[in-house]
């Protein structure tokens, strides 16, 4: 059988509900996006040559903050000096007022009078008669505003002073004899002698071996201008000299 070619077919139309501007429609749901890739956060691990570079410039700089340091430093010790220099090329070259000299000369004069009278003297084995003689200058001994004079010492202001005495005794042989350690007291405007200490020792040995035996005395004493202080022993000869063992002194309070 033999289609006729001249057939004509029906038109067909597709019809939209949403193209009509009164009618609403459900809005289109886009397409969901694809999630963006994930970067990848994990830590690289560092060479050694990374690391060695790292230190070394860790090192420079704590290097370069030492020498700044240093150079800091002595800039502010040179920059001290040359001012300390200039002081005293001005305090030399100034003139000093006569009022500052003055006051400058009292305040000296106040610190030497503030320095504490006082002598230590020690033991001298050239002996010749008593009272005893003693070393003023040598060794441990000396004279600091106090005068050794005449075997004594020699008071030149009135006032409260500590006056100390040792005296050690040795022998050889025993004896039943007393042994008197006495410090006296002498002034020009009396003719006898005060006693400020005595000391008496008695039994100091108990057989013919050789003994020692220490006499010690000290105490204060209101002592007066001129006053001279001595130092008696009962018998020289059993007087050991050193100058540790046997000593005489004073200070003013």
């Amino acid at each position: 059988m033999q289609q006729n070619l001249n057939y004509v077919y029906p038109q067909i139309f597709w019809v939209d509900s949403c193209a009509n501007a009164s009618t609403s429609c459900p809005p289109t749901t886009p397409p969901a996006p694809f999630p963006p890739p994930v970067p990848d956060r994990r830590r690289k691990p560092r060479n050694n040559r990374e690391r060695r570079s790292t230190g070394f410039l860790v090192i420079s700089l704590l290097i370069l903050l030492a020498l700044t340091g240093v150079g800091l430093s002595m800039f502010q010790i040179f920059h001290l000096e040359k001012e300390l220099a200039e002081l005293r090329e001005s305090a030399s070259t100034e003139h000093i007022p006569p009022a500052l000299e003055k006051l400058i000369g009292e305040k000296e004069q106040s610190m030497k009078k503030e320095v504490r009278k006082a002598a230590h003297l020690t033991g001298n084995p050239a002996q010749r008669d008593l009272p005893l003689e003693w070393e003023p200058i040598s060794g441990h001994a000396f004279t600091n505003g106090i005068q050794y004079r005449d075997q004594g010492l020699v008071i030149n202001e009135t006032g409260l002073y500590f006056v100390y005495s040792n005296v050690l005794f040795r022998g050889s042989v025993c004896s039943s004899q007393v042994l008197t350690h006495v410090v006296y007291k002498k002034n020009p405007a009396s003719s006898s002698n005060n006693v400020l200490m005595e000391d008496k020792i008695i039994n100091y040995c108990v057989s013919q071996k050789t003994w020692a035996r220490k006499s010690y005395m000290g105490a204060l004493f209101n002592l007066r201008k001129m006053d001279s202080l001595h130092v008696n022993v009962s018998k020289i000869a059993l007087v050991s000299f050193e100058e540790s063992k046997t000593f005489f002194g004073l200070f003013m309070l």
